[in-house]
């Protein structure tokens, strides 16, 4: 792995993972269309440990804000939405323990570019019909918990952590900015416990440690910089460019595979 390389899937994990448009998709095919050999565990945990850092730093006064008054005041809207937020990561982190060994026949580019191309038509169907009565602070218990189940999906490539919570907040009646910041604040701890869980298995592995810290910094700033970007982008836009973007490179991405056969 080159510093270049490096620099390149940071970039694409820090746009991919909060943006609806799925980094596990980009991740995989930036090195079947470039010709790169597979970044391995030891790269996605360093991608994972940035977007992590990303997300956490991004909103750390939100969690101390919510965290104390989890504890102390329980009862208050900041009080059950950090237990909301506690309940919703359960789902989440036990479909990416338990679904993950079993999603590598899925890592086929003919199958990303059908799954970019199918979440893309949910993306747009869900936020042309979805309401926008609900913001981050009423979202409730049941409703964020279908939020969280939901997130079982994004094991598969293409579908997209963001994507389909997104979606799914939509149908349920939440505002695009609501369900979006949701969607950050709840990924925290799912994406930070991603890459500690694959650290595991690193063990004797020899790990470069200047393409690895780089990846980590890459992902990190890029990750910040695309969730202000978005947070900004939902106050007077949609999803639609995204789903846009989803359908021209999953039909790009289904072209070139059978092109190759």
């Amino acid at each position: 792995m080159t510093i270049l390389q490096a620099i390149v899937f940071g970039i694409v994990q820090g746009i991919g993972e909060f943006l609806p448009i799925s980094s596990t998709a980009h991740i995989i095919l930036v090195p079947w269309l470039l010709g790169w050999k597979d970044p391995g565990n030891v790269f996605d945990v360093a991608l994972h440990l940035g977007t992590a850092a990303a997300v956490i730093l991004f909103f750390i006064k939100d969690w101390l804000r919510l965290i104390h008054a989890g504890f102390t005041h329980p009862k208050t809207t900041d009080g059950r939405l950090f237990w909301i937020l506690v309940a919703t990561t359960i789902p989440g982190g036990l479909a990416g323990v338990l679904l993950d060994k079993h999603m590598e026949s899925l890592r086929n580019p003919a199958v990303i570019g059908v799954m970019l191309i199918l979440m893309g038509v949910v993306l747009y169907a869900a936020d042309k019909f979805g309401k926008r009565e609900i913001n981050v602070e009423h979202i409730g218990l049941k409703r964020g918990f279908i939020v969280g189940v939901s997130q079982a999906f994004a094991v598969i490539p293409g579908v997209s952590r963001s994507g389909v919570t997104i979606s799914v907040g939509r149908l349920l009646g939440m505002t695009r900015e609501g369900i979006a910041r949701f969607t950050f604040l709840m990924s925290a701890p799912i994406i930070l416990a991603d890459g500690l869980y694959h650290a595991k298995d690193l063990g004797n592995v020899p790990i470069d440690k200047a393409p690895f810290i780089t990846a980590i910094l890459t992902s990190a700033i890029v990750g910040a910089l695309s969730i202000k970007f978005l947070l900004n982008y939902l106050r007077n836009e949609g999803f639609g460019i995204f789903a846009v973007y989803r359908f021209v490179l999953g039909a790009a991405v289904i072209g070139i595979y059978f092109f190759r056969q």
